[in-house]
């Protein structure tokens, strides 16, 4: 028997082990302690790895998070679209920009995996993905009365949660069939007012 053989105790043996275990360590880790706080090496520690391998097999903290969530893609071709909007423009570039993906041919697994986080993960980790990775610039932007950041965002979200029930999973009509410029008119000024205007 081979004494290296017995040497690398901190690692998975197998490809696929490795990484299933590195996904369920930081799923687990995303879920209890959120996505600012959990660390690559707590996450590789849990995983009995070394936190090289975490970065080989997923790159970046929020690449591995993505993969954690069974995201179809990458959350920041999103979030780069409404960094560089300008902040009268917001409301009606989340809904341009997040109806272009639901819209694409990646949108049927995109609402599949968000109907899949819903139902079938932790749901701290959806609150995570949402208020720690979606929402995070978005809400600092707007804390305008300070404190009130969070109200707003959350606000815009339940807006956007809406219109994927309404377009993508109840399909109702007009909603269903309305051009994306044409829903950002009618939907994007109530975003708007959540972020930037009056809400009390």
């Amino acid at each position: 028997m081979s004494v290296e053989g017995n040497a690398r105790s901190g690692r998975r043996p197998g490809r696929s082990g490795t990484r299933e275990a590195i996904l369920d360590a930081a799923r687990e880790r995303f879920a209890e302690v959120g996505f600012d706080r959990a660390s690559i090496r707590s996450i590789a520690t849990a995983a009995s790895v070394d936190p090289a391998l975490v970065h080989h097999y997923f790159g970046t903290k929020q690449e591995l998070f993505t993969a954690a969530l069974e995201l179809p893609i990458d959350p920041e071709t999103v979030l780069a679209q409404l960094a560089a909007a300008p902040l009268e423009e917001l409301g009606e570039t989340i809904i341009r920009a997040v109806l272009t993906v639901w819209d694409s041919p990646v949108g049927v697994p995109v609402v599949a995996a968000f109907r899949g986080l819903l139902t079938t993960h932790d749901p701290a980790l959806a609150r995570t993905f949402l208020l720690e990775v979606v929402l995070k610039d978005v809400r600092t932007r707007v804390d305008s009365p300070p404190g009130t950041g969070t109200k707003r965002s959350v606000l815009a979200a339940s807006q956007l949660a809406g219109l994927l029930v309404t377009r993508k999973l109840l399909r109702l009509e007009p909603i269903a069939s309305m051009p994306i410029e044409e829903l950002a008119r009618a939907v994007g000024p109530n975003i708007q007012r959540y972020l930037t205007g009056d809400i009390d």
